[in-house]
């Protein structure tokens, strides 16, 4: 990172003290919540949450096709909230069932997509030029479409 771009010397230092700060809260909540809880806008909370990772997602899709610059901060975003989804959907879920289908979901489903967000992070020009080769047409569709083409002109 170039030096211009670094963040004032303040900024890492919150973040250490925040960091600092957690442990002895978390610890404090291990202790002190309840292992059950009922909430009256249980329902709200995971609509919110998940209307908003559909936002997130369907805005990554959109930078990857409009070659954004906002890509790598938006795929960022979509990866942390999958595997937040996926964390909270397991621990969350009540019985065998609904807890192996949070675990399968979260396997087959966000882990997965928060892998590639996290690729595309990682590695931003690789992911790009990736999908600039699978939109390419293959040498036999731009033969076909130049075929169509000079058919098109005779006529």
């Amino acid at each position: 990172m170039p030096p211009h771009s670094l963040p004032p010397r303040w900024v890492p230092r919150l973040l250490a003290l925040v960091a600092i700060a957690l442990i002895p809260w978390t610890l404090w909540l291990t202790f002190t919540l309840p292992s059950r809880h009922v909430s009256d806008d249980y329902d709200v909370a995971w609509v919110g949450f998940d209307v908003a990772l559909a936002v997130v997602i369907g805005a990554t899709a959109w930078t990857i096709v409009r070659g954004s610059r906002w890509l790598v901060p938006l795929a960022a975003v979509a990866g942390t909230m999958l595997v937040c989804d996926a964390w909270f959907d397991i621990t969350t879920s009540s019985g065998a069932t609904e807890r192996t289908l949070a675990i399968l979901e979260a396997i087959f489903a966000e882990l997965p997509l928060a892998a590639i967000c996290g690729w595309i992070v990682y590695d931003v020009e690789r992911f790009s030029a990736t999908v600039d080769r699978i939109r390419r047409p293959t040498p036999a569709a731009r033969r076909a479409a130049l075929r169509a083409m000079a058919e098109d002109e005779r006529i």
